[in-house]
């Protein structure tokens, strides 16, 4: 890292150069302040962010007043700005949540109303004609919930650009560096790498899968991360097909939001993903038993789909707060301790959609300028 604990060290010390962990160092950075990001990885976006599929999301899902609400409805905003003043390719694509049967619609009006109530708007509870008229290949349905704000981004380029303005502003990216030990002392944090040490005023703790392994080397074990994994599959034959991302309502104690359809930028689409936890927090090899249960997802929200179209397409593990056994999410938990350490702990969807919102919310507890004033 280059500097030893006897030097005068950083200000801040970020661990994690994933979408969040960069958007904080641009939030951070600056004249007045000396920000360092470290990053096992050789290159930012390498982690949990690499394997997102790129959704801007409109909050729908997430309790009013809780912190997933409100950083997933103001980083929505911040983030299309963002991505319209630094170029960043993006589309607002809109979305559908759709009911087949009507027994959903009873599920889908409550998703609705926590929408409201939480402050998403714009959202519109439509009918079965009103669907086919926005989308002509979607097999009949009782209705759904249009989302017009519902988005897509790319994360690496997102997350280049955090990276280049946390640069621009000043600060330093220490890239392939294991953190090894974190002490929380008097003076600051002692940040440990193997036989490297500095000495930072403050820690922000924003490594995703490994935040809680961090964080329990200064004394905080009650957060534990449980991975859940997610396979993706890809539907061949389908550009132009579809308009807008397209749901299933969300089954209660479900783990994730159900197989649904999720457009690329560069006009591909993909199903997924499933959701299950695991043990192993690194293990993203290929899933192509999936392919049936898959199949069926994929026919219950499209209607027939050609086996021969839908190809395994790669996976992702999501840091989860919540227990396997547990029925409902857990929020985004911002923690400070012991003094001068802050974690961001369960940052999973909607995550990326929060990212500029999670870093002002840490600016603001460590008394620094926002992102949004540049």
């Amino acid at each position: 890292m280059g500097r030893d604990v006897g030097s005068d060290g950083f200000d801040v010390v970020i661990i994690g150069a994933g979408v969040v962990g960069t958007a904080i160092a641009a939030a951070l950075s600056g004249p007045a302040r000396s920000v360092l990001v470290i990053e096992r990885s050789l290159k930012e976006g390498s982690g949990v962010t690499s394997r997102n599929s790129g959704v801007i999301h409109s909050g729908l899902y997430y309790p009013p007043g809780s912190i997933k609400a409100e950083s997933c409805l103001r980083g929505q905003a911040l983030l299309y700005e963002w991505c319209a003043r630094e170029g960043v390719a993006h589309a607002r694509t809109g979305k559908l949540i759709v009911a087949r049967r009507p027994g959903d619609l009873g599920d889908l009006e409550a998703l609705a109303k926590n929408a409201t109530a939480a402050g998403a708007t714009g959202i519109e509870l439509i009918d079965g004609r009103a669907v086919a008229a926005l989308e002509p290949s979607m097999p009949p349905c009782a209705g759904a919930l249009l989302c017009p704000k519902t988005g897509i981004v790319d994360p690496h380029g997102l997350t280049r650009s955090l990276r280049a303005a946390a640069e621009l502003r000043g600060a330093v990216f220490a890239m392939g560096t294991t953190i090894t030990g974190l002490r929380a002392t008097s003076s600051g944090v002692v940040v440990e790498s193997g036989e490297d040490r500095l000495l930072a005023s403050v820690v922000v703790n924003s490594a995703g899968l490994e935040a809680d392994r961090l964080a329990a080397m200064v004394g905080v074990r009650d957060r534990p991360i449980y991975p859940c994994r997610g396979d993706y599959f890809r539907l061949s034959g389908a550009r132009g097909r579809y308009r807008r991302l397209i749901y299933p309502v969300r089954r209660r104690g479900a783990a994730g939001l159900g197989v649904h359809l999720t457009l690329e930028l560069d006009g591909g689409v993909r199903l997924g993903p499933d959701a299950h936890y695991v043990d192993d927090r690194d293990d993203f090899s290929p899933a192509p038993e999936k392919h049936s249960a898959f199949l069926r997802a994929a026919e219950e929200l499209l209607g027939p789909v050609d086996p021969e179209r839908l190809r395994y397409d790669g996976c992702g593990i999501r840091p989860k707060l919540r227990p396997p056994d547990e029925l409902e999410e857990r929020d985004f938990v911002i923690l400070e301790e012991p003094a001068g350490c802050l974690h961001l702990l369960g940052i999973e969807s909607p995550g990326l959609t929060a990212a500029l919102a999670l870093a002002e919310r840490v600016a603001s507890r460590l008394g620094a300028s926002s992102l949004r004033g540049g």
